[in-house]
């Protein structure tokens, strides 16, 4: 049975998410602060954390930043700021989806069961990896089987969705991919998600292993179609 962690305040709103998911065959775990939340984390294994931003002592985007550090569980903030500047802050720290309340019980399951599923698919694909092999172009190397990356013989952290997109563009070097086509290939959620969350992701893989991101040399942008990788 999948435990998910809940990081929420508002015991209701906790214990009514705990509802849904327990009737979907989730077990769950109920912290009402963002220390709480890490330590947590620290003392127990969870296949995905729902992740409240309005916290009492410290918000959910501080959390989030301190689990991708550490992490690659699927993170799904969950808030009533229905602001573009928040969902876009979230998802550029590494957060999997943005839920914004009130939500209904049959979103709140399908999001969740969405993100486990494709972070399986995600372990399984690449535990089948031969260990050691690697992709590698100019000064960029990404090891499938560790998902790791290195740039100019330093390594970046990626979180996975960022591994995810830019593991997929250089395997598919030189093609061309829309948002929408990328989003569904990477995140499998074209119906639940918002595919402006690939630029968010972009911006985000180019400051890590871009000299320059402005004028990217890996990962191109071809305007009115996509985005490619530049072999």
């Amino acid at each position: 049975m999948k435990t998910i962690l809940i990081v929420e305040d508002d015991q209701s709103i906790a214990n009514l998410q705990r509802d849904y998911l327990e009737l979907s065959g989730y077990a769950v775990k109920i912290v009402n602060s963002g220390e709480e939340g890490l330590k947590a984390l620290e003392a127990e294994t969870f296949a995905l954390i729902l992740l409240d931003i309005m916290l009492p002592d410290m918000d959910g985007f501080e959390v989030l930043r301190t689990v991708r550090e550490r992490d690659d569980i699927p993170v799904l903030l969950v808030s009533a700021r229905a602001e573009e500047i928040y969902k876009i802050n979230g998802l550029g720290l590494g957060a999997d989806d943005y839920i914004t309340k009130p939500f209904s019980s049959g979103e709140l399951v399908a999001r969740v069961g969405a993100h486990l599923k494709k972070f399986e698919r995600m372990k399984e694909r690449f535990g089948k990896d031969h260990e050691g092999s690697k992709l590698q172009v100019r000064g960029l190397e990404v090891h499938k089987d560790a998902r790791r990356v290195f740039v100019n013989g330093q390594e970046v952290f990626l979180a996975q969705k960022e591994f995810d997109l830019l593991l997929f563009l250089l395997q598919n070097a030189n093609r061309v991919f829309g948002k929408e086509e990328l989003f569904e290939r990477i995140w499998g959620l074209d119906s639940l998600g918002d595919a402006s969350t690939v630029t968010v992701h972009i911006a985000r893989i180019r400051e890590k292993i871009e000299e320059t991101p402005s004028k990217p040399q890996y990962i191109g942008t071809v305007w009115g179609s996509g985005y490619r990788f530049i072999v």
